[in-house]
Parts: structure tokens; sequence; C-alpha cells
């Protein structure tokens, strides 16, 4: 397999990048870790006559702690970099967690969160578990900066909110009182593969009592999704092994999956019930996020 052929550019800022996606339009992609681009490209599935580079925008890469905001991802740090970071081992220990199970370790080794959730495939592992979180994306353009909860980042497979001329700058993890959270999927090997189903949980916890709980589902519909109704469920109650069964059950009957290679609706819906119980006593249990 053949990369077609390409101009490759390498602005020195975001600005820059931005007018080059601008100037360019449909015939420009923008190559981060380039892990889902260039095997697009090599299949023939994509045929960008230019590729913005973003290796020069070194902002864009690792974590860091934003006083009195949060916990702030650059779109370009790496699977791995997420896996082994301190910060987020510390306050948000689901993201690694689900940074470490998502790829081959050469493939978290380029990957990158900001390429994980552009290319809004179903299945993705990070946007669950931060849409759990309460995540927001913060984009740049031509016109500046602006926010917009990951949640409502994804339109439908393979799209999202970013206009042509934009890119996906950072995400924010806001300060929270989150008791605990997890993200656990399921995929046809044991490494590395996609998720056949995946469940993130975040839950707030007053005492013996759920005070808040965010449960979303990947890999059940066109976009991640809340299972709000299994939410409610859980809130104001006291965690059981029956509370867990129930709002389970619940989460299957509101996940909307298809039937494909990797699994057919009943077979998804099963998953969901499973993992979501999974998930919700791990994230009551850990104490932690």
């Amino acid at each position: 397999m053949i990369l077609p052929e390409f101009e490759y550019l390498a602005p020195e800022t975001l600005d820059e990048a931005c007018a080059m996606l601008g100037r360019f339009g449909a015939d420009a992609k923008v190559l981060a870790g380039g892990s889902d681009l260039v095997v697009k490209m090599k299949h023939g599935l994509i045929k960008p006559r230019y590729l913005v580079s973003l290796k020069n925008l070194n902002d864009l890469r690792g974590v860091r702690l934003e006083p009195g905001v949060g916990v702030v991802i650059g779109s370009r740090t790496t699977h791995n970099q997420m896996a082994q970071s301190p910060i987020l081992k510390e306050r948000f220990a689901s993201i690694p967690g689900a940074a470490s199970t998502m790829a081959a370790n050469q493939i978290c080794n380029i990957g990158t969160v900001g390429g994980n959730m552009v290319n809004a495939v179903p299945s993705a592992d990070m946007p669950p578990i931060l849409i759990a979180l309460g995540a927001v994306a913060r984009i740049h353009g031509p016109a500046g900066e602006r926010s917009v909860p990951v949640e409502d980042f994804f339109t439908g497979p393979g799209k999202t909110v970013l206009a042509g001329d934009e890119i996906l700058k950072e995400i924010v993890i806001p300060d929270q009182a989150t008791t605990g959270s997890k993200y656990i999927k399921f995929g046809l090997r044991r490494a590395g593969a996609l998720a056949v189903v995946g469940v993130a949980v975040a839950v707030t916890m007053e005492g013996e009592i759920v005070k808040d709980c965010r449960i979303v589902l990947g890999a059940v519909a066109p976009v991640p999704m809340r299972a709000s109704g299994a939410e409610e469920l859980m809130k104001g109650k006291k965690p059981t092994r029956e509370l867990y069964k129930i709002v389970g059950d619940k989460a299957a009957e509101e996940a909307k999956p298809i039937n494909d290679i990797r699994g057919s609706v009943e077979y998804r819906r099963n998953l969901v019930g499973v993992l979501t119980k999974r998930a919700l006593r791990s994230a009551v249990e850990s104490g932690h996020c």
C-alpha cells in the first residue's frame, strides 16, 4: 500500500494552521499522530492534497493543571502520555485506565486524544469517560476560541461540530466532587481491540447515598450516549447488588446498538447491562476518580 501524493505543511502557530485549513478547504487534513489518517490514505479511503501537520505546536501536547478550572489535556497528547500522567493518575485515574486499553503499545505511542476525538468513531474509548467526567472541548479557529461540552462535540459517525478551519486545541476536565469513575470495554481480543461495547461511569457519593451519577455508553449508538434513565434510577439511593442490576438493565434498554460483524443487537445489549453493573460497582468502591 502506497500513500497517494500530497503536500506536507508544518505551520508554526495554531492561527497559521487554521488559516491553511481555511485556504485549502476539503483538500486539507490535519496530521497529528497519524495512526488513523495514514492508514485511511494507504487504503485509498481519503486522498487529501495537503496535510497540515501539528508537529511544531508543542503547546498542544501534555497534561497540566489550570488553577480554578481543572485538568487540561492538549489535543496532541498521546494515549501513553495520558496513561502515564501523574496528574491524571492522582485526580482522574479512570482516564489513564481507559488510555492504557485503547490499542497496541506502538499505536499508543503515536495516537493522540485529539485524533481519537476528531475521528468520531462510535466505538472510540476516550469520549465516553470524558463525557462522564463533564469534560469540555476547547476549539480554536479564525474567530478565536470557543468551548463545547464533549457530550455535544459529536454529531454522527465521523462527524463533529468542528468547522473546516477549526482545530481541537485541548480537553478540559473541570474540578469536581466526583467520588469515583470507571471505564470498562469489551473487545474481541484481550488487547488493542475496538470496543464492542464501552461503558463509562462517574458517581458522586454523599455518605452512603448516590448524590449524582453519569452513565455513558459507547459503540451502541451513532455517538456516545448518556443513559439518562439509568442515571436517575441510581440517584438518591444506597448502592446495592440489586440496584446495580436494575440500573444495568435500564442502561441496556436505553442502548441503540446495531448488528455488525463484531456483535448482534442482543449481544451488545447484554454486554451493556453487565459492564454497567461492573463499572458502577468499581466507581463506587474506588473512592477516587
